[in-house]
């Protein structure tokens, strides 16, 4: 357990305080490319800043504070122009990097003050990869975007989801390396849910934990596995610092604040062999409710709802003072002393865990993939369909989120060869 002046100093992610000076030294996916399909600028917050992401006219991103400097007007309901967001109150215009490049009453009135180049606004630093829009709150010089493998595979259908979580990110990324909960939480509440009283999923038998460059890989045996199995050969990676990636996708906790976390989910699925080439022409984004419309209760039939369910009946901040762990929370205890160190190492001006700064590291960053062989190399249709999780998601529908927009789905079966 940790006591409350650790818990505090874990969970806490606002300026200035400690995990979140750490946390800020990664950058975060905050949103998708093709939101701005249909709109220019919306609202962000961001481990606890109130923020506007906006696309200028040119196509360039910018991240600035919520509130024009002049006399604090909401920037969210500004003008985006070509080169830049302008204040819809007085008409200030700001760019990318927080200058301001117009005061139209002061540059007429008062030409040689030059008030605008006194005035900047909070402004952070924005890239594209894989579809997602990333920021970087952190000190300058800024690492790379990292370019992960599956960023790079082809002939894949990408999906990105959206979910807001109401809880503190840290019990979100805990269950990264929590491998137990898959046969309680997903495998066996699914035939609870069913009402059915069996057959249970085969048991947990043997865990093990190791950190590797870019996080934590947690390896397992359940009844009727081997040691030869890709879950026990090559495992699951808790990805740092706030992120899981199974395989075929990537979860990011991203925190709004110390309270709220953003989900964010990027999802990689291999067309069939009959389908390739297959080049996807834009990479879909949709929002996934956490609660049911007419009770309010949590949604419980999909995989990361079933999550997201455990994570908020925490509290709003877990208590950890009041755990009881037991042998199979190693990966959690891993977790929460690399994170410790993490703040001992960036105290001492130092990078913390899984920072990336080599251009050539990043060209592509390999990560731990069991069913690479279905993901990179791709099989036949009658094989995919056979594969437990990836076939179900053919025929039944996307198992992760519920919410999945019609329009998705239909560009996913098209993808797989199935309208």
């Amino acid at each position: 357990m940790l006591d409350d002046s650790k818990n505090q100093l874990l969970t806490e992610v606002g300026p200035g305080t400690p995990m979140g000076e750490l946390l800020r030294r990664y950058w975060m996916p905050i949103a998708a490319v093709t939101e701005f399909e249909n709109q220019t600028i919306k609202p962000v917050r961001l481990m606890g800043e109130d923020l506007t992401l906006y696309k200028n006219l040119s196509g360039t991103y910018g991240l600035v504070d919520r509130h024009c400097p002049h006399r604090r007007a909401d920037l969210s309901y500004g003008f985006v122009e070509q080169c830049g967001l302008r204040c819809n109150y007085h008409g200030w215009l700001f760019d990318e990097k927080g200058r301001c490049a117009e005061q139209p009453f002061e540059d007429m009135a008062a030409p040689g003050a030059r008030f605008k180049d006194k005035v900047v606004v909070k402004a952070y630093p924005v890239e594209t990869r894989a579809g997602l829009v990333w920021a970087y709150l952190g000190p300058q010089p800024a690492p790379l975007v990292p370019n992960w493998e599956p960023f790079t595979w082809k002939n894949g259908f990408v999906q990105i989801v959206f979910a807001d979580v109401p809880c503190n990110w840290l019990q979100c990324q805990e269950n990264s390396v929590d491998p137990v909960h898959f046969e309680w939480m997903h495998m066996n509440w699914n035939v609870r849910l069913h009402d059915q009283l069996g057959p249970y999923s085969p048991r947990h038998l043997r865990l093990e934990f190791e950190e590797f460059d870019y996080g934590i890989v947690y390896r397992r045996i359940r009844e009727g596995m081997s040691e030869s199995d890709p879950m026990w050969k090559v495992g699951r990676v808790c990805l740092w610092p706030n992120a899981l990636f199974p395989g075929d996708h990537f979860e990011w906790r991203v925190p709004v604040d110390d309270e709220h976390t953003l989900s964010v989910t990027w999802a990689f699925s291999r067309v069939p062999k009959e389908r390739e080439p297959y080049v996807q022409a834009r990479i879909p984004a949709w929002r996934g409710p956490v609660s049911e419309a007419g009770t309010g209760r949590w949604v419980t039939t999909h995989i990361m709802n079933q999550d997201f369910v455990a994570w908020v009946g925490q509290g709003t901040i877990a208590d950890r003072a009041k755990e009881h762990l037991g042998t199979s929370d190693r990966g959690v205890l891993m977790l929460r002393k690399r994170l410790l160190s993490d703040l001992d190492a960036i105290a001492r001006g130092e990078d913390p865990k899984a920072v990336i700064r080599d251009a050539d590291v990043n060209r592509c960053v390999p990560l731990p993939v069991a069913e690479r062989r279905y993901l990179v190399e791709g099989v036949s249709r009658e094989e995919l369909l056979r594969h437990p999780l990836l076939g179900r998601q053919v025929t039944e529908g996307y198992p992760f989120q519920l919410g999945q927009p019609e329009e998705v789905r239909k560009a996913y079966l098209e993808a797989m060869g199935s309208l």
